[in-house]
């Protein structure tokens, strides 16, 4: 039995910041078209056919850019060091731009990294808007 997710966001930021390799929600205006224009701090990402990980189904994901911390960044970098990835540059890594995505949602980053491509590229869109618009 799974149990269907339509709303990550809901889950409180203590149970996100406790998770393994959680992440904050993120939001992009390319990627959903559902952010005002110039608003890419939060992106609401709906699923095509709803994805389905570790007996969790999920249909929507929200990401929320704006509730992440320079520490947030800090322990990515750390994480990908420490597994032998080296980060040049965020904006275009889609390896980082996957974990900001977990931290922005309050989910592991191997969901993210295990969602049919089109819905991962779209994320990682969103978070590359993000990290633009903001001056990364």
């Amino acid at each position: 039995m799974s149990k269907e997710v339509t709303n990550i966001a809901e889950i409180s930021a203590e149970q996100a910041t406790s998770a393994a390799g959680a992440a904050a929600p993120i939001t992009s205006p390319e990627a959903a078209g559902e952010a005002a224009e110039g608003d890419v701090g939060v992106y609401t990402h709906k699923f095509k056919r709803p994805f389905e990980h570790s007996g969790v189904k999920y249909t929507e994901l929200t990401f929320d850019f704006e509730h992440l911390t320079g520490r947030d960044m800090v322990a990515i970098d750390a994480e990908m060091q420490a597994s032998g990835e080296m980060l040049m540059a965020a904006e275009t890594s889609r390896s980082c731009q996957s974990k900001i995505a977990a931290r922005a949602a309050g989910i592991g980053a191997d969901v993210v990294e295990a969602m049919p491509l089109g819905d991962f590229n779209r994320i990682t869109n969103a978070v590359r808007a993000f990290l633009i618009e903001t001056g990364f």
